[in-house]
């Protein structure tokens, strides 16, 4: 079921910047303060993966695209697109339900995207599930 929540012409200009220019490893997005818009929360250049995750709220919902760079045990160098959908146990209900029923809305006009993460709790979301995740979808 749609919210009929949108995203905003920010979103999409952003990801394209990350995923063409490689300018930004990660963006976060968020509904806007009346639940009608979906926004750009933060961008960010950094590489640092534990910084990535202390911005996922403990108590609130959001989304995130990373660019996740990996070894394969050959030693070559990857990158994948991940689309996390952060919505952690002690968000509030109806936050929740708002964030489930937005979420197509984002990703279906985010081009490009490789993998889905879905995370309630920092352990979904860690380095090596992700990296477990990412590697199940080499082509």
């Amino acid at each position: 079921m749609s919210s009929g929540v949108t995203p905003a012409p920010e979103c999409l200009q952003r990801f394209e910047q990350l995923k063409m220019s490689k300018s930004l490893k990660y963006i976060f997005f968020k509904l806007n303060d009346t639940r009608t818009e979906i926004v750009v929360d933060k961008t960010s250049d950094s590489s640092d993966y534990e910084e990535f995750l202390d911005n996922l709220p403990s108590d609130g919902c959001k989304w995130a695209v990373y660019d996740f760079d990996y070894k394969l045990e050959d030693g070559s160098q990857r990158n994948k697109l991940c689309f996390f959908s952060w919505s952690p146990d002690n968000a509030p209900i109806r936050a929740k339900m708002v964030h489930a029923s937005s979420k197509d809305a984002l990703r279906k006009s985010l081009q490009g995207i490789s993998v889905e993460i879905q995370g309630t709790d920092l352990t979904e979301v860690a380095y090596e599930t992700v990296l477990d995740k990412v590697k199940r979808f080499i082509r």
